[in-house]
């Protein structure tokens, strides 16, 4: 279900900055352009990037359009330059429409840490998540969920004839639907009025004319491992989920599994000096492995759980926002859990489909292992080890401005 109070509060973040502008607009995708370019310079003189299996993503962000659907790409985090990277490796049709160009999350202690670097990130449209304590219910998270959320299948606005417990589900069914919003047929269910059918929002917090595309990266951190490890991947954290379950209608989702950017850059080079700096492993071949949509069916049989405990659970005394049940109850928790694994579970197909690594270690899987690992700073498994940090432990990120160097 989607909730008009989660939804407000998305457009809320999003209106921090000026997107309803069309100077904005042309600025944002002059600043997309200008790294885009400047990435693929950089990629195609010194490196060999190969793009398998393009098609589905092709097939993916037209489908989309076509069904008035958001497109939603998830993928494993290699390295620093994964996003910049990605996207200059795709041909340029990806890059002429900023409406084509994707959404994505930076880490808000490094990408938004003054006002400088806040505004260049907010420009090439990447939203600040906040790491340690914040959770999958910040800010960010519910601007993606709104960006997800296409326009036209957004309905805050549903008078008293319709019951308050009602709205959140009847605006997902709706949202549902193929095509865009009947609004006749909602139309007598709200209060009457001369402005009874329109039932959408009045407009959007950010000018769009296509459906979005928001690329995540659910692990959350970068992770470079020694062998036999290499190129595995941490599990997925809950907040990929909520994109899914909670926008007004079911994303497409495509999964993608890249290699290549550990050697593009290392996350053992900040120990090297100058050598941090400039390029490494010139001539390395960086492969981007697209993957098929996952089903609409298995989506949707997520999405109706979903609708399902949001019926159980939700609170009458505040119909338009999520109960503490449907947060942090062992129910919501689990769907979070196991929407997040299929989708891992989907990358890690094409990983080991490839035959190219070893296979990949069962433990990887549960956030239990990574808890106690990043704990224990190692100690608790210490075959398994890092290029580099392990960025999940919190002291090794003093420059998080609440950092706390009292603090484990």
């Amino acid at each position: 279900m989607s909730f008009q109070d989660v939804l407000k509060r998305g457009d809320d973040f999003l209106t921090e900055y000026p997107r309803r502008s069309k100077l904005w607009n042309y600025a944002s995708h002059a600043v997309c352009l200008f790294m885009i370019l400047q990435s693929k310079a950089i990629l195609h003189l010194l490196y060999t990037p190969v793009v398998h299996n393009i098609e589905n993503l092709d097939n993916a962000l037209a489908r989309a359009r076509r069904e008035n659907r958001s497109l939603l790409t998830v993928m494993n985090h290699m390295s620093v330059v994964d996003d910049p990277a990605f996207f200059a490796a795709l041909p340029m049709r990806f890059h002429t429409d900023i409406d084509t160009i994707r959404w994505g999350f930076g880490a808000h202690n490094i990408c938004f840490s003054n006002k400088v670097s806040s505004w260049f990130f907010n420009l090439g449209k990447v939203l600040g998540t906040k790491r340690f304590g914040e959770g999958p219910f910040q800010g960010s998270l519910e601007a993606a969920i709104r960006i997800l959320s296409p326009d036209d299948t957004l309905d805050l606005e549903f008078g008293p004839l319709v019951r308050n417990e009602e709205k959140p589900l009847l605006i997902q069914e709706a949202g549902n639907g193929q095509g865009k919003l009947d609004v006749e047929k909602l139309a007598p269910q709200v209060q009457p009025s001369s402005s009874s059918t329109n039932l959408l929002m009045s407009k959007s917090p950010f000018i769009r004319n296509k459906t979005s595309w928001f690329h995540v990266f659910p692990e959350g951190y970068v992770l470079q491992l020694h062998q036999p490890h290499n190129n595995s991947m941490r599990y997925f954290k809950w907040g990929v989920s909520r994109l899914i379950l909670e926008s007004t209608r079911a994303p497409i989702v495509v999964p993608v599994f890249t290699y290549g950017f550990e050697k593009v850059a290392p996350e053992d080079s900040a120990e090297k000096g100058i050598n941090r700096y400039l390029p490494a492993n010139l001539k390395s071949e960086i492969h981007i492995n697209v993957g098929s949509s996952i089903d609409d069916a298995t989506i949707e049989s997520y999405r109706k759980r979903w609708r399902d405990l949001c019926k159980k659970y939700i609170d009458p005394r505040n119909p338009s926002d999520l109960s503490e049940e449907l947060k942090y109850g062992s129910e919501a928790c689990s769907l979070r859990s196991e929407v997040s694994a299929r989708l891992r579970d989907a990358v890690s197909n094409i990983r080991e489909s490839l035959h190219v690594f070893n296979k990949e270690d069962p433990r990887f899987k549960e956030p239990a292992f990574w808890k106690r690992y990043t704990l224990s700073e190692g100690a608790s498994d210490p075959d398994v080890n890092f290029i580099g940090k392990n960025w999940a432990i919190r002291r090794f990120q003093k420059h998080l401005p609440e950092y706390n160097g009292d603090e484990a």
